[in-house]
Protein backbone atom coordinates (compact mmCIF):
# COMPACT_ATOMS: atom_id res chain seq x y z
CA UNK A 1 0.00 0.00 0.00
CA UNK A 2 2.78 2.31 1.04
CA UNK A 3 4.70 1.74 -2.42
CA UNK A 4 1.31 2.51 -4.39
CA UNK A 5 0.93 6.20 -2.54
CA UNK A 6 4.80 6.51 -3.28
CA UNK A 7 4.37 6.29 -6.92
CA UNK A 8 1.15 7.93 -7.09
CA UNK A 9 3.42 11.21 -5.90
CA UNK A 10 5.89 10.72 -7.97
CA UNK A 11 3.47 10.96 -11.02
CA UNK A 12 1.78 13.92 -9.48
CA UNK A 13 5.09 15.50 -9.06
CA UNK A 14 5.87 14.59 -12.43
CA UNK A 15 2.76 16.07 -14.18
CA UNK A 16 2.86 19.24 -11.96
CA UNK A 17 7.09 19.88 -13.12
CA UNK A 18 6.09 19.28 -17.14
CA UNK A 19 3.16 21.68 -16.84
CA UNK A 20 5.71 24.25 -15.20
CA UNK A 21 8.33 23.71 -17.83
CA UNK A 22 5.56 24.52 -20.05
CA UNK A 23 4.50 27.42 -18.27
CA UNK A 24 7.76 29.05 -18.29
CA UNK A 25 9.32 28.45 -21.88
CA UNK A 26 10.51 25.15 -21.39
CA UNK A 27 8.77 24.32 -24.51
CA UNK A 28 10.25 25.12 -27.79
CA UNK A 29 8.59 27.37 -30.07
CA UNK A 30 6.96 26.04 -33.61
CA UNK A 31 6.57 28.20 -36.68
CA UNK A 32 3.53 27.91 -38.94
CA UNK A 33 5.50 28.57 -42.58
CA UNK A 34 4.59 28.97 -46.15
CA UNK A 35 6.44 28.68 -49.13
CA UNK A 36 7.57 32.03 -51.55
CA UNK A 37 6.25 30.97 -55.02
CA UNK A 38 5.41 32.29 -58.36
CA UNK A 39 2.01 32.33 -59.46
CA UNK A 40 -0.61 34.09 -60.58
CA UNK A 41 -2.74 37.39 -58.38
CA UNK A 42 -5.64 39.90 -59.02
CA UNK A 43 -7.13 41.88 -56.90
CA UNK A 44 -11.17 41.86 -57.86
CA UNK A 45 -14.23 43.14 -57.03
CA UNK A 46 -17.00 39.99 -56.82
CA UNK A 47 -20.66 40.39 -57.74
CA UNK A 48 -23.70 38.05 -58.63
CA UNK A 49 -25.32 38.46 -61.60
CA UNK A 50 -27.69 37.37 -64.39
CA UNK A 51 -27.40 37.47 -68.50
CA UNK A 52 -29.59 39.12 -70.74
CA UNK A 53 -29.72 38.97 -74.69
CA UNK A 54 -27.96 43.01 -75.32
CA UNK A 55 -30.72 43.82 -78.18
CA UNK A 56 -34.12 42.46 -78.18
CA UNK A 57 -37.66 43.69 -79.07
CA UNK A 58 -41.16 43.35 -77.27
CA UNK A 59 -43.02 43.01 -80.48
CA UNK A 60 -46.85 43.87 -79.93
CA UNK A 61 -49.80 44.91 -81.68
CA UNK A 62 -51.61 48.24 -82.31
CA UNK A 63 -54.48 47.37 -83.03
CA UNK A 64 -57.13 45.49 -80.98
CA UNK A 65 -58.70 42.13 -82.25
CA UNK A 66 -59.03 38.63 -81.92
CA UNK A 67 -55.20 37.00 -82.49
CA UNK A 68 -55.65 34.64 -85.10
CA UNK A 69 -52.65 33.32 -85.68
CA UNK A 70 -49.73 32.80 -83.83
CA UNK A 71 -46.65 31.22 -86.90
CA UNK A 72 -43.81 31.03 -84.43
CA UNK A 73 -42.83 29.35 -81.45
CA UNK A 74 -40.66 29.75 -78.62
CA UNK A 75 -37.25 28.77 -79.68
CA UNK A 76 -37.72 29.61 -83.54
CA UNK A 77 -35.11 31.50 -85.17
CA UNK A 78 -36.61 34.60 -87.11
CA UNK A 79 -35.15 36.85 -89.69
CA UNK A 80 -36.17 41.24 -90.08
CA UNK A 81 -39.64 40.60 -91.57
CA UNK A 82 -40.83 37.44 -91.11
CA UNK A 83 -44.43 36.98 -90.08
CA UNK A 84 -44.97 36.45 -87.00
CA UNK A 85 -49.01 36.58 -86.03
CA UNK A 86 -52.11 37.56 -87.30
CA UNK A 87 -54.85 39.95 -85.85
CA UNK A 88 -58.60 39.34 -87.08
CA UNK A 89 -58.73 41.71 -89.68
CA UNK A 90 -62.28 41.79 -90.65
CA UNK A 91 -63.00 44.84 -88.86
CA UNK A 92 -60.82 46.53 -90.04
CA UNK A 93 -60.83 45.31 -93.84
CA UNK A 94 -64.47 46.49 -93.57
CA UNK A 95 -63.81 50.23 -92.91
CA UNK A 96 -61.11 50.40 -95.57
CA UNK A 97 -63.50 48.66 -97.69
CA UNK A 98 -66.16 51.81 -96.56
CA UNK A 99 -63.58 54.29 -96.90
CA UNK A 100 -62.81 53.44 -100.77
CA UNK A 101 -66.32 53.60 -101.68
CA UNK A 102 -67.25 56.75 -100.24
CA UNK A 103 -64.43 57.75 -101.78
CA UNK A 104 -65.50 56.95 -104.80
CA UNK A 105 -68.94 58.32 -104.42
CA UNK A 106 -66.79 61.75 -103.41
CA UNK A 107 -64.73 61.50 -106.68
CA UNK A 108 -67.72 61.08 -108.70
CA UNK A 109 -70.01 63.98 -107.04
CA UNK A 110 -66.74 66.24 -107.82
CA UNK A 111 -66.95 65.03 -111.32
CA UNK A 112 -70.58 66.25 -111.45
CA UNK A 113 -69.66 69.24 -109.91
CA UNK A 114 -66.59 70.30 -112.46
CA UNK A 115 -69.42 69.54 -115.30
CA UNK A 116 -71.56 71.88 -113.22
CA UNK A 117 -68.74 74.80 -113.01
CA UNK A 118 -67.80 74.28 -117.06
CA UNK A 119 -71.78 75.52 -117.69
CA UNK A 120 -71.69 78.16 -115.34
CA UNK A 121 -68.54 79.49 -116.47
CA UNK A 122 -70.02 79.59 -119.89
CA UNK A 123 -73.32 80.85 -118.57
CA UNK A 124 -70.92 83.30 -116.98
CA UNK A 125 -68.97 84.41 -120.06
CA UNK A 126 -72.31 84.73 -122.30
CA UNK A 127 -73.49 87.44 -119.76
CA UNK A 128 -70.39 89.25 -119.78
CA UNK A 129 -70.25 89.37 -123.78
CA UNK A 130 -74.08 90.44 -123.70
CA UNK A 131 -73.88 93.09 -120.79
CA UNK A 132 -70.81 94.97 -122.82
CA UNK A 133 -73.36 95.08 -125.93
CA UNK A 134 -76.17 95.99 -123.39
CA UNK A 135 -78.20 93.16 -124.70
CA UNK A 136 -78.51 91.83 -121.29
CA UNK A 137 -80.15 92.77 -118.30
CA UNK A 138 -77.88 93.47 -114.82
CA UNK A 139 -80.22 90.32 -112.98
CA UNK A 140 -79.40 88.28 -115.50
CA UNK A 141 -75.15 88.84 -115.36
CA UNK A 142 -75.18 88.75 -111.78
CA UNK A 143 -77.27 85.42 -111.62
CA UNK A 144 -74.41 83.90 -113.81
CA UNK A 145 -71.59 85.18 -111.99
CA UNK A 146 -73.26 84.08 -108.39
CA UNK A 147 -73.92 80.67 -110.38
CA UNK A 148 -70.09 80.11 -111.03
CA UNK A 149 -68.69 80.99 -107.77
CA UNK A 150 -71.34 78.69 -106.66
CA UNK A 151 -70.05 75.93 -108.33
CA UNK A 152 -66.65 76.90 -107.79
CA UNK A 153 -67.11 76.30 -104.40
CA UNK A 154 -68.61 73.64 -104.25
CA UNK A 155 -65.90 71.92 -106.44
CA UNK A 156 -63.21 72.85 -103.73
CA UNK A 157 -65.78 71.71 -101.16
CA UNK A 158 -65.95 68.25 -102.79
CA UNK A 159 -62.01 68.04 -102.99
CA UNK A 160 -61.63 68.81 -99.82
CA UNK A 161 -63.95 65.83 -98.78
CA UNK A 162 -61.62 63.89 -101.23
CA UNK A 163 -58.71 64.66 -99.73
CA UNK A 164 -60.32 64.11 -96.28
CA UNK A 165 -61.69 60.79 -97.12
CA UNK A 166 -57.98 59.63 -98.73
CA UNK A 167 -56.65 60.55 -95.48
CA UNK A 168 -58.55 58.02 -93.31
CA UNK A 169 -58.11 55.52 -95.77
CA UNK A 170 -54.64 55.86 -95.54
CA UNK A 171 -55.21 55.14 -91.51
CA UNK A 172 -57.34 51.95 -92.23
CA UNK A 173 -55.49 50.87 -94.36
CA UNK A 174 -52.40 51.23 -92.26
CA UNK A 175 -54.48 49.74 -89.38
CA UNK A 176 -55.59 46.51 -91.70
CA UNK A 177 -51.36 46.02 -92.68
CA UNK A 178 -50.69 46.19 -88.54
CA UNK A 179 -53.16 43.02 -88.10
CA UNK A 180 -49.88 41.30 -89.73
CA UNK A 181 -47.09 41.14 -87.31
CA UNK A 182 -43.74 41.31 -88.47
CA UNK A 183 -40.07 40.41 -86.94
CA UNK A 184 -38.52 44.07 -86.62
CA UNK A 185 -35.12 42.03 -86.34
CA UNK A 186 -33.81 38.92 -86.53
CA UNK A 187 -32.96 36.91 -83.78
CA UNK A 188 -34.76 34.11 -81.31
CA UNK A 189 -38.38 34.19 -79.97
CA UNK A 190 -37.27 33.53 -76.33
CA UNK A 191 -40.87 34.05 -74.86
CA UNK A 192 -44.50 34.23 -75.45
CA UNK A 193 -47.03 36.36 -73.74
CA UNK A 194 -50.00 35.93 -76.14
CA UNK A 195 -51.80 33.13 -76.59
CA UNK A 196 -53.49 32.13 -79.95
CA UNK A 197 -57.40 32.98 -79.50
CA UNK A 198 -56.54 35.52 -77.27
CA UNK A 199 -58.59 39.15 -77.77
CA UNK A 200 -55.87 41.48 -77.61
CA UNK A 201 -57.02 45.58 -76.37
CA UNK A 202 -54.67 47.76 -77.64
CA UNK A 203 -56.42 51.18 -76.52
CA UNK A 204 -54.51 51.59 -73.40
CA UNK A 205 -51.41 49.80 -74.09
CA UNK A 206 -49.80 47.54 -76.70
CA UNK A 207 -50.35 44.16 -75.84
CA UNK A 208 -47.06 42.20 -76.12
CA UNK A 209 -47.18 39.04 -78.23
CA UNK A 210 -43.46 37.68 -78.30
CA UNK A 211 -39.80 38.72 -77.53
CA UNK A 212 -37.42 38.50 -79.86
CA UNK A 213 -33.61 38.53 -79.13
CA UNK A 214 -30.37 38.57 -80.56
CA UNK A 215 -28.74 35.99 -78.96
CA UNK A 216 -25.39 36.37 -80.45
CA UNK A 217 -23.78 39.09 -77.68
CA UNK A 218 -25.18 38.75 -73.98
CA UNK A 219 -25.15 41.23 -71.30
CA UNK A 220 -24.05 40.70 -68.03
CA UNK A 221 -26.21 42.26 -65.27
CA UNK A 222 -24.13 42.30 -62.25
CA UNK A 223 -25.01 44.17 -58.60
CA UNK A 224 -22.34 45.15 -57.08
CA UNK A 225 -22.64 46.68 -53.49
CA UNK A 226 -22.26 50.37 -52.63
CA UNK A 227 -18.95 49.76 -51.03
CA UNK A 228 -17.37 48.18 -54.17
CA UNK A 229 -18.79 50.48 -56.09
CA UNK A 230 -16.30 53.53 -56.43
CA UNK A 231 -13.35 50.45 -57.29
CA UNK A 232 -14.66 50.26 -60.64
CA UNK A 233 -13.87 51.87 -63.86
CA UNK A 234 -15.68 52.18 -67.10
CA UNK A 235 -13.55 49.60 -69.31
CA UNK A 236 -12.11 47.94 -66.87
CA UNK A 237 -11.78 43.68 -67.60
CA UNK A 238 -14.68 41.58 -66.27
CA UNK A 239 -14.99 37.93 -66.73
CA UNK A 240 -17.50 35.16 -64.94
CA UNK A 241 -18.49 32.05 -64.91
CA UNK A 242 -21.63 30.10 -64.97
CA UNK A 243 -23.28 27.30 -62.81
CA UNK A 244 -23.10 24.68 -65.77
CA UNK A 245 -19.66 25.44 -66.76
CA UNK A 246 -17.29 26.63 -63.55
CA UNK A 247 -13.80 26.14 -65.41
CA UNK A 248 -14.84 28.23 -68.66
CA UNK A 249 -14.11 31.86 -68.25
CA UNK A 250 -16.09 34.51 -70.54
CA UNK A 251 -14.21 37.97 -70.47
CA UNK A 252 -15.97 41.40 -71.38
CA UNK A 253 -15.42 45.28 -70.62
CA UNK A 254 -17.07 47.78 -68.05
CA UNK A 255 -19.44 49.72 -70.16
CA UNK A 256 -22.41 51.04 -67.69
CA UNK A 257 -23.05 51.54 -64.40
CA UNK A 258 -26.62 52.00 -63.37
CA UNK A 259 -26.69 55.24 -61.36
CA UNK A 260 -29.85 54.57 -60.16
CA UNK A 261 -29.54 51.51 -57.49
CA UNK A 262 -31.88 48.43 -55.73
CA UNK A 263 -32.36 48.12 -52.38
CA UNK A 264 -32.77 44.76 -51.03
CA UNK A 265 -33.28 44.23 -47.36
CA UNK A 266 -31.46 47.16 -47.07
CA UNK A 267 -28.72 46.44 -48.67
CA UNK A 268 -27.51 48.60 -51.64
CA UNK A 269 -26.65 47.42 -54.94
CA UNK A 270 -25.98 49.07 -58.22
CA UNK A 271 -26.17 46.97 -61.94
CA UNK A 272 -22.96 46.89 -63.62
CA UNK A 273 -23.23 46.17 -67.00
CA UNK A 274 -20.73 44.54 -69.65
CA UNK A 275 -21.09 42.93 -72.74
CA UNK A 276 -19.91 39.34 -74.13
CA UNK A 277 -20.17 37.91 -77.55
CA UNK A 278 -21.77 34.31 -77.54
CA UNK A 279 -21.61 33.43 -80.96
CA UNK A 280 -22.45 29.34 -79.97
CA UNK A 281 -25.15 30.52 -77.31
CA UNK A 282 -23.73 28.83 -74.87
CA UNK A 283 -25.18 31.48 -72.78
CA UNK A 284 -28.89 31.78 -72.15
CA UNK A 285 -31.13 34.03 -70.99
CA UNK A 286 -31.79 34.71 -66.87
CA UNK A 287 -28.38 32.46 -66.16
CA UNK A 288 -27.12 32.98 -63.12
CA UNK A 289 -23.09 34.39 -62.84
CA UNK A 290 -20.35 34.59 -60.68
CA UNK A 291 -18.70 38.23 -61.40
CA UNK A 292 -15.18 39.25 -61.24
CA UNK A 293 -13.96 42.97 -61.96
CA UNK A 294 -10.52 43.14 -62.30
CA UNK A 295 -8.59 45.89 -60.19
CA UNK A 296 -5.18 44.67 -60.97
CA UNK A 297 -3.60 41.21 -61.90
CA UNK A 298 -0.10 40.04 -62.97
CA UNK A 299 1.19 36.57 -63.63
CA UNK A 300 3.98 34.52 -62.47
CA UNK A 301 5.26 36.71 -59.95
CA UNK A 302 6.19 35.94 -56.32
CA UNK A 303 3.90 35.73 -53.83
CA UNK A 304 3.28 35.19 -50.20
CA UNK A 305 -0.19 35.18 -48.18
CA UNK A 306 -0.98 37.96 -46.81
CA UNK A 307 -0.87 36.72 -42.98
CA UNK A 308 3.10 36.65 -43.28
CA UNK A 309 3.12 40.75 -43.53
CA UNK A 310 3.45 42.81 -40.62
CA UNK A 311 4.18 46.82 -40.48
CA UNK A 312 8.02 47.24 -41.55
CA UNK A 313 10.55 47.33 -38.11
CA UNK A 314 7.97 45.56 -36.18
CA UNK A 315 8.26 42.23 -34.95
CA UNK A 316 5.94 39.76 -35.05
CA UNK A 317 4.49 39.95 -31.98
CA UNK A 318 3.65 43.05 -33.42
CA UNK A 319 1.05 42.42 -35.54
CA UNK A 320 -2.91 43.44 -35.96
CA UNK A 321 -4.28 40.32 -34.48
CA UNK A 322 -7.95 41.91 -35.64
CA UNK A 323 -6.47 40.26 -39.02
CA UNK A 324 -5.30 36.66 -37.84
CA UNK A 325 -1.10 37.84 -38.19
CA UNK A 326 -1.83 39.44 -41.54
CA UNK A 327 -0.42 43.20 -41.90
CA UNK A 328 -2.00 46.44 -40.59
CA UNK A 329 -3.36 48.85 -43.38
CA UNK A 330 -1.76 51.62 -44.18
CA UNK A 331 -3.20 54.72 -45.43
CA UNK A 332 -4.99 54.63 -48.51
CA UNK A 333 -5.52 50.54 -48.63
CA UNK A 334 -8.27 48.74 -48.62
CA UNK A 335 -9.33 45.58 -45.76
CA UNK A 336 -7.92 42.81 -47.08
CA UNK A 337 -4.84 44.59 -48.32
CA UNK A 338 -6.03 45.31 -51.88
CA UNK A 339 -5.60 49.32 -53.32
CA UNK A 340 -7.71 51.61 -54.35
CA UNK A 341 -8.22 51.68 -58.30
CA UNK A 342 -5.09 52.76 -60.15
CA UNK A 343 -2.61 52.02 -57.25
CA UNK A 344 -2.98 48.32 -56.87
CA UNK A 345 0.88 48.16 -57.94
CA UNK A 346 2.12 50.96 -56.31
CA UNK A 347 5.19 49.19 -54.17
CA UNK A 348 4.63 49.31 -49.94
CA UNK A 349 6.56 48.66 -47.67
CA UNK A 350 5.96 45.71 -45.34
CA UNK A 351 8.49 42.94 -43.30
CA UNK A 352 8.37 39.54 -43.02
CA UNK A 353 9.98 36.78 -40.62
CA UNK A 354 11.96 34.56 -42.62
CA UNK A 355 12.91 31.04 -41.11
CA UNK A 356 16.63 29.81 -41.61
CA UNK A 357 17.31 26.81 -42.89
CA UNK A 358 18.94 26.23 -39.31
CA UNK A 359 15.73 27.08 -37.65
CA UNK A 360 15.95 30.84 -36.52
CA UNK A 361 14.10 33.39 -37.90
CA UNK A 362 14.93 36.86 -39.60
CA UNK A 363 12.77 40.19 -40.15
CA UNK A 364 13.41 41.21 -43.33
CA UNK A 365 11.83 44.22 -45.44
CA UNK A 366 9.99 43.66 -48.10
CA UNK A 367 8.21 45.63 -51.27
CA UNK A 368 4.56 44.36 -52.20
CA UNK A 369 2.68 45.56 -55.21
CA UNK A 370 -0.79 43.67 -55.84
CA UNK A 371 -2.43 42.56 -52.41
CA UNK A 372 -6.08 41.07 -52.45
CA UNK A 373 -7.38 39.15 -49.20
CA UNK A 374 -5.67 36.16 -49.38
CA UNK A 375 -2.03 36.92 -51.00
CA UNK A 376 0.41 39.78 -51.75
CA UNK A 377 2.86 40.10 -54.50
CA UNK A 378 6.11 40.28 -53.76
CA UNK A 379 8.25 43.28 -55.49
CA UNK A 380 11.85 42.37 -53.64
CA UNK A 381 12.65 41.21 -50.64
CA UNK A 382 12.14 37.38 -51.29
CA UNK A 383 13.48 35.04 -53.27
CA UNK A 384 11.61 32.01 -54.41
CA UNK A 385 11.40 29.17 -52.23
CA UNK A 386 12.28 30.94 -48.83
CA UNK A 387 9.93 30.37 -45.88
CA UNK A 388 7.91 33.11 -44.22
CA UNK A 389 6.20 32.73 -40.81
CA UNK A 390 2.54 32.84 -41.32
CA UNK A 391 1.90 31.55 -37.34
CA UNK A 392 3.69 30.68 -33.87
CA UNK A 393 3.19 28.68 -31.03
CA UNK A 394 4.65 26.42 -28.44
CA UNK A 395 5.30 22.77 -28.99
CA UNK A 396 2.62 20.11 -28.83
CA UNK A 397 0.04 23.14 -28.42
CA UNK A 398 -2.10 25.20 -30.31
CA UNK A 399 -1.11 27.69 -32.64
CA UNK A 400 -1.27 31.57 -33.02
CA UNK A 401 -3.85 33.70 -34.79
CA UNK A 402 -2.61 33.67 -38.29
CA UNK A 403 -2.12 29.97 -38.84
CA UNK A 404 -5.78 28.36 -39.19
CA UNK A 405 -6.02 27.62 -43.15
CA UNK A 406 -2.94 29.02 -44.31
CA UNK A 407 -0.18 26.68 -46.12
CA UNK A 408 2.55 25.53 -44.52
CA UNK A 409 4.24 23.01 -41.89
CA UNK A 410 5.12 23.05 -38.14
CA UNK A 411 9.57 23.42 -37.75
CA UNK A 412 10.54 23.65 -34.24
CA UNK A 413 13.25 26.49 -33.93
CA UNK A 414 16.68 25.21 -32.97
CA UNK A 415 17.81 28.47 -31.20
Amino acid sequence: MALLVALFLVLAAAAGGWAWWRQVGGAPDVYVTASVERTDIEDSVTALGSLQPRDFVDVGTQVSGQLKKVHVEIGATVKAGDLLAEIDPTVYLARVEAARAQLLNLKAQLAEKQAQLQLAERQFQRQSNLMKANATSEDAYQSSEAAMRSATAQVEALKAQIQQTESTLKGDEANLGYTRIYAPIAGTVVSQTAKQGQTLNANQQAPIIVRVADLSTMTVWAQVSEADVPKLRIGMEAYFTILGNPDRRWYGMLRQILPTPEVINNVVLYDALFDVPNPDQDLMTQMSAQVFFVVAGAKDVLTVPIAALHPAGGLARGRDASTGGGARREAGARPGGAQEPGDARRPRRYAVTVLMPDGTTVEREVRVGIMNRVAAEVLSGLEPGERVVVGSGRAGGPSQPGSSGRPGVRTPRLS
